[in-house]
């Protein structure tokens, strides 16, 4: 799967707002990380946005896969495969003072099952700047490798579980963050990061920002049909239709076929 790379460019506007404003953050001691082992890809959106109560989706041609975190413990990893699993997407880091403590079973125990996988981070705007978290993230785990097996790190936007949905950000300030957050880790890895959000909470808290469709899109719809994808992508690269299913954690259809996902994985 081909995607095009085209740098970003909000850093102009990032560089600008740090030349105009200080803005004081609290620092990663001082941040509230008492719900990071139960937030995951979706934790908020399912509260927000409501879930199905049962699995169905469209009968989409594509690749099965799922998504784990530390709320889902120890994962056993040959079952995930023998029920139909061939990637996941594993939650590394939130912010920057928390990281999962099944990380490494999760992310090398998916590997050495057979699967394609990935890391993701959760998003904390409200600690700390978006090259702080990238960094963070890389340094923990979130970095991407081409050989075939690792997917690009992907970036999970969603509601705030600590209060307001947008982190008291206004929609210029929320993708300036996003794009520091993006243009970092490409500079890291030499891969733009997945976004993972939802189609509301990107409107509503980016305002329906068009400019980031150098990234693939990760989307949260719990139905049996997408609908409108957020304003910066035509396609899906991963829709995660359902919070729970056959497989651990939640369930994902990567738009395409096995050798699909290994080309998206190895950038091509």
């Amino acid at each position: 799967m081909a995607l095009s790379n085209p740098r970003l460019h909000w850093g102009a506007a990032v560089a600008l707002s740090v030349a105009l404003t200080i803005t004081i953050t609290p620092t990663a001691a001082a941040a509230d990380y008492s719900l990071a082992d139960t937030t995951f890809a979706g934790s908020q959106i399912a509260k927000a946005e409501g879930a199905e109560p049962t699995v169905k989706y469209q009968n989409l041609d594509g690749t099965a896969g799922h998504d784990v975190s530390g709320h889902q413990g120890a994962v056993d990893w040959g079952a995930a495969w023998a029920a139909g699993g061939r990637f996941v997407y594993v939650k590394a880091t939130e912010g920057t003072g928390y990281q999962n403590p099944q990380f490494a079973q999760q992310y090398n125990g998916s590997y050495n099952v057979g699967m394609i996988r990935g890391a993701y981070h959760f998003a904390r705007p409200d600690v700390s700047p978006g090259a702080a978290q990238a960094d963070y993230f890389v340094d923990h785990g979130g970095g991407w490798s081409p050989d075939g097996r690792t997917l690009p790190g992907a970036v999970d936007a969603e509601y705030n579980p600590y209060g307001e949905a947008c982190y008291d950000m206004d929609p210029g300030a929320m993708s300036r963050w996003l794009a520091d957050f993006s243009n970092t880790y490409y500079a890291r890895t030499g891969r733009f990061p997945a976004i993972y959000t939802s189609t509301s909470w990107w409107n509503r808290c980016t305002g329906g920002n068009a400019g980031f469709g150098a990234n693939p899109l990760w989307v949260a719809r719990y139905n049996d049909f997408i609908g409108a994808l957020p304003a910066s992508w035509g396609r899906q690269v991963i829709w995660q239709f359902a919070d729970a299913g056959a497989l651990p954690g939640d369930q994902n259809l990567f738009d395409g076929s096995l050798g699909r996902l290994r080309d998206f994985a190895l950038d091509r």
